[in-house]
């Protein structure tokens, strides 16, 4: 065992719990920076530490009534096997160019990060969902996406999801955050699966990872409500910018 990997993913977990960011990418670029882990370990690690980080957060957002379990479902289901399909389609990506690829998906996810919290803060929580089978095929078709971005680049896609939601679905800000939640945890079940597959999933790293960051978000979350709403934002935007960064320096 590497103490200093749990020790690492505990800082992490600190941030992250801080921040309210699964923090995939964040994950992927200090063990692919100071660990030398290859990066489709990474990817797989840090794709399968999000089903018990988003586990969690899931339930409490559904206690607080804030997730929307028809497009959860669907899209979740999904997004599941877009997932295992962008693992695989992963694999034939050489290292050096998926690192690039990666990060930038992370410096995407920043800006789209940045639209979230700051452009659709406003979204007005009484737009309409779509009925009947545009319902249906809206939810499939950001379940595909969301999937596939996942599978590949080993990120949680939360701006993604979060924005489909909002954008196509028509969800509230409250109800895209719980929702994104559980969509995450089928799309790391099925992301991790297919890693687990072709050889690239660590369970022994995966371990360390979990327990480090599950100890440090959790004391992390405790500091939430005692800094500015504008810093935490700012922090979120910032996280997946600077993973990006770290990807390729």
């Amino acid at each position: 065992m590497h103490i200093s990997i749990i020790l690492t993913m505990l800082a992490v977990g600190l941030i992250l719990g801080f921040v309210g960011a699964g923090g995939s990418g964040f994950i992927i670029s200090l063990l692919t920076l100071f660990f030398n882990v290859p990066v489709h370990i990474a990817l797989a690690t840090a794709l399968a530490a999000m089903i018990f980080s988003s586990l969690s957060g899931a339930i409490s957002h559904y206690r607080e009534g804030n997730v929307s379990l028809k497009s959860g479902i669907i899209i979740g289901v999904v997004g599941a096997l877009g997932a295992w399909l962008g693992s695989h389609f992963s694999s034939f990506i050489p290292e050096e160019q998926l690192t690039w690829l990666t990060a930038s998906m992370l410096f995407l996810s920043g800006v789209l990060l940045w639209v979230r919290t700051v452009v659709l803060s406003r979204k007005s929580d009484n737009t309409p969902i779509p009925q009947g089978a545009h319902f249906v095929i809206a939810s499939i078709l950001i379940g595909v996406v969301t999937g596939l971005l996942s599978g590949m680049f080993g990120i949680g896609s939360t701006p993604f999801i979060q924005l489909g939601l909002m954008m196509i679905l028509g969800l509230s800000l409250h109800k895209s955050a719980g929702t994104t939640m559980l969509i995450i945890i089928p799309i790391a079940i099925g992301g991790g699966t297919g890693y687990y597959q072709q050889g690239f999933l660590d369970i022994q790293l995966l371990f360390e990872v979990v327990v480090g960051t599950m100890v440090g978000s959790y004391i992390g979350a405790k500091f939430t409500n005692r800094v500015p709403t504008s810093v935490l934002k700012t922090s979120l935007v910032a996280l997946p910018i600077f993973s990006g960064f770290l990807l390729i320096v």
